[in-house]
């Protein structure tokens, strides 16, 4: 029969509580220098603050740990509160046990950030100033670091620009932990990347084919220009900026610019974005017929110059060919010297097919005076002149590019000279009555015929 002592256990009971006793204060380890405990706050003073660590003495937070702490951080610590500690000194000159709630708490900063490292997750950090090698940040109670070569704000600018970036709070990612050497680098490059990644695919789950929104133009480039819709870069197109030929986005579009676009196409598979900007123009082919005429004197800008003449632009976006047989008087040999990209020309239509949206110009013809239904006549003499569009075929369907037809009368052609019958070194007798000859009322490159050459050869002999 088992008897209960005083208090109630019985022998078996009381020998078990004895064990446990015994094995808990032969398991006991006084704290060490570097250690870090979980403590519970005793009192909370001004110069100091108690915190019982589970050892033969309660641990002491002097005030200049105190005073390294975040303010908002030092007024929320509440007594019964349980706080992380680092073990500055196991025991003083007056056997204090010394610890430290500040480096306390970066321990559980470094073991986030590992796991930052890890799960690439972004996180934001506080620019507190810079050396020569990039900029210094600080994230939680931790000092870190973004190298110039991860760094996207005011990088481009160059260093002279990165105090302005004090103060201001950066998206960066975890790219390095060493907590032994105190190193945490972070990339503001890697998190840009992360987070356009993330806005890209939210913007594409959200938008739809055929939605108008507004972006801010960040990059131009030979094929397009990119631009953020709020995270995420769309890209139009060089073909898709306007309605006339565009040889560079920078010629109608500038780094910063806000424009309307056009969601052209959307791509969930690849997170790509085609979008438009012509799309919001108007087609300045849908009412060319009634705008313009053959023989119109209108004036356009040079989009671009090629060995066969140049494109000219007119102010609504109609774009054709000035060939280089229309331009000046039509003896150019090459273009480059006459006109030059950019140039504004004053020409007149020379042909117009807006089912085909082609548009051809030409300087060759007056620009005084009109003829009956606007058909063009020569600034001197009168005459008519014929269609310019004679010399000019087509290269491909829909393009606007043409090239001269090949000149089909040959110097074979054109009728020998005839000395006058009185010349030197004739050996036709004079004859008594002048030989009339019929003055042509043709231009200087009209066509002689060889008939009329041998006719008055005959008349000659007889």
């Amino acid at each position: 029969m088992t008897v209960p002592n005083s208090e109630g256990q019985t022998e078996k009971e009381y020998a078990s509580e004895f064990e446990e006793l015994l094995d808990s204060s032969f398991s006991y380890t006084p704290p060490r220098r570097g250690e870090i405990r979980n403590a519970i706050i005793l009192q909370i003073d001004d110069r100091e603050i108690i915190v019982d660590l589970g050892a033969k003495r309660d641990g002491i937070v002097p005030s200049q740990d105190i005073a390294r702490l975040d303010p908002t951080f030092r007024d929320s610590l509440l007594v019964g509160e349980e706080v992380p500690v680092y073990v500055l000194n196991p025991r003083d000159q007056d056997d204090n046990l010394i610890v430290s709630i500040n480096m306390g708490l970066q321990r559980y900063d470094w073991e986030k950030a590992r796991k930052l490292l890890t799960s690439e997750e972004v996180v934001t950090v506080t620019v507190t100033g810079h050396n020569r090698g990039g900029i210094l940040v600080r994230w939680n109670r931790l000092e870190g670091f973004i190298p110039s070569s991860h760094l996207v704000s005011k990088n481009m600018a160059g260093r002279d620009q990165w105090d302005e970036l004090l103060g201001e709070e950066l998206h960066v990612k975890v790219i390095e932990v060493d907590q032994d050497r105190r190193r945490l680098i972070f990339s503001e490059r890697e998190a840009q990347r992360e987070w356009r990644a993330q806005q890209k695919a939210r913007l594409l789950s959200e938008l739809q084919e055929g939605d108008v929104v507004t972006g801010t133009v960040t990059g131009l480039r030979d094929f397009g220009a990119f631009v953020n819709l709020g995270g995420a870069d769309g890209l139009i197109h060089v073909s898709e900026l306007a309605w006339h030929r565009v040889d560079h986005p920078r010629d109608v579009l500038r780094v910063g610019q806000d424009i309307e676009v056009y969601v052209l196409n959307l791509d969930r598979d690849n997170n790509r974005i085609a979008l438009s900007r012509k799309r919001l123009l108007n087609d300045p082919w849908e009412d060319a017929a009634e705008r313009y005429h053959e023989g119109q004197l209108v004036e356009g800008t040079v989009t671009n110059v090629v060995d066969f003449g140049a494109f000219l632009a007119l102010d609504n976006g109609l774009e054709g060919l000035l060939h280089l047989s229309e331009m000046g008087d039509g003896s150019l040999k090459e273009p480059y010297s006459y006109v030059k990209k950019g140039d504004r020309l004053s020409v007149r239509i020379s042909h117009l097919e807006p089912e085909k949206r082609r548009i051809g110009f030409t300087q060759r013809w007056g620009t005084d005076v009109e003829g009956e239904g606007g058909a063009p006549v020569a600034a001197e003499g009168g005459e008519a002149v014929a269609e310019a569009d004679a010399n000019a075929t087509p290269v491909a369907e829909g393009d606007q590019e043409y090239v001269a037809d090949e000149v089909t009368a040959s110097v074979e052609n054109e009728a020998p000279v005839v000395e006058t019958l009185n010349g030197a070194g004739s050996d036709v007798e004079a004859a008594p009555e002048p030989v009339e000859a019929e003055v042509s009322l043709e231009p200087v490159d009209a066509e002689v015929s060889p008939e009329s050459v041998d006719a008055d050869s005959e008349a000659a002999d007889a």
